[in-house]
Formats: structure tokens, C-alpha cells, sequence
């Protein structure tokens, strides 16, 4: 299959790999094919962020809900080390609050909510919350979509009346 790489030149990839996820993209009726592409692009790049954003989202909407949350985390875990972020969240959250809108961090907290929307998915339902709260406490414009989530998450049961 011949692919047209140019297509993704904001990605700063080989070709070869830009192919490997043209690939998955082109399979993705075939979940075990497509997956081949995708872990190969990784293994080639496993430390990429666009990479890793693009894996994300693959496994997030194939309902792989296992390797979505491992690449979220791989996300934040990558840009705490580049960033030098404390893994303390009392002294973590001033510096976040105030550098939300710098990009490394607005992707550490698109991230960071990411993987409180999985772990919901997962049925992790605690540790979700606790995510989507310190996201909440944050984000006053609900940028990150850790409200809504919290929102539903502590929702009470509805009643038949």
C-alpha cells in the first residue's frame, strides 16, 4: 500500500513512521492489523509525544482502555521529567495553576484528565475522581473536561418516583 506521508508533516517523524500510522489508520476495521502498525510506530518512537497523543487516541476509541491509560500516564511521565514537576501535588498544583496555558503543560493536564476519564471507564471509579478533582481545582474555564467528568462521577443515583 503506498501511502502519502506528506499528509502528516506537522508530525516531526520519519517517513517510516508516519506510514506505520497512515497504516493503522487505513486498517482500522481490523483491529488486530491496525494495532500491529500502531505498536510498531511506538516501538520505533517511544518516547514521541505526537507519537504518544496518537496512540492514546487510537487505543482510547478501539475501547482499549489498558493501553490508553499506559500511554496517558507515559504522557505525563515524560513531561513531569522534561518539565522537572514534583510528584507532590501540593507543591505541584501553584506551578500548573500557573503555567496551565504554557503547551508542555496544558498537554501534562490533557493528559493527566485523560487518564481520570479512563480509569472511570475502567471502573476505577475513586481514583478517577481524586484525578478529576485536582483537575477541577485548576481549571476554572472546564478547558480540561475534568468537571464534567467529576460532575457525573459524584452525581446521585436518580430516583423512580
Amino acid at each position: 500500500m503506498e501511502t502519502d506521508t506528506n499528509r502528516f508533516s506537522w508530525f516531526d517523524v520519519a517517513d517510516d513512521i508516519k506510514e506505520l500510522l497512515i497504516l493503522a489508520a487505513a486498517t482500522w476495521e481490523n483491529t488486530e492489523e491496525s494495532t500491529k502498525y500502531m505498536q510498531q510506530a511506538l516501538a520505533k518512537t517511544a518516547d514521541n509525544t505526537d507519537i504518544l497523543v496518537a496512540a492514546y487516541r487510537y487505543f482510547y476509541y478501539k475501547n482499549n482502555y489498558g493501553l490508553a491509560l499506559t500511554t496517558a500516564e507515559k504522557i505525563t511521565a515524560k513531561i513531569k521529567a522534561v518539565e522537572n514537576l514534583s510528584d507532590n501535588w501540593e507543591e505541584l498544583k501553584p506551578i500548573l495553576i500557573k503555567r496551565q496555558e504554557e503547551p508542555q503543560i496544558r498537554l501534562y493536564l490533557n493528559a493527566y484528565a485523560a487518564s481520570g476519564l479512563v480509569l472511570a471507564k475502567l471502573g476505577k471509579i475513586e481514583e478517577a475522581k481524586e484525578i478529576s478533582s485536582r483537575i477541577k481545582g485548576i481549571d476554572d474555564k472546564n478547558d480540561f473536561g475534568a468537571g464534567i467528568l467529576l460532575d457525573i462521577l459524584t452525581r446521585p443515583p436518580e430516583t423512580d418516583d
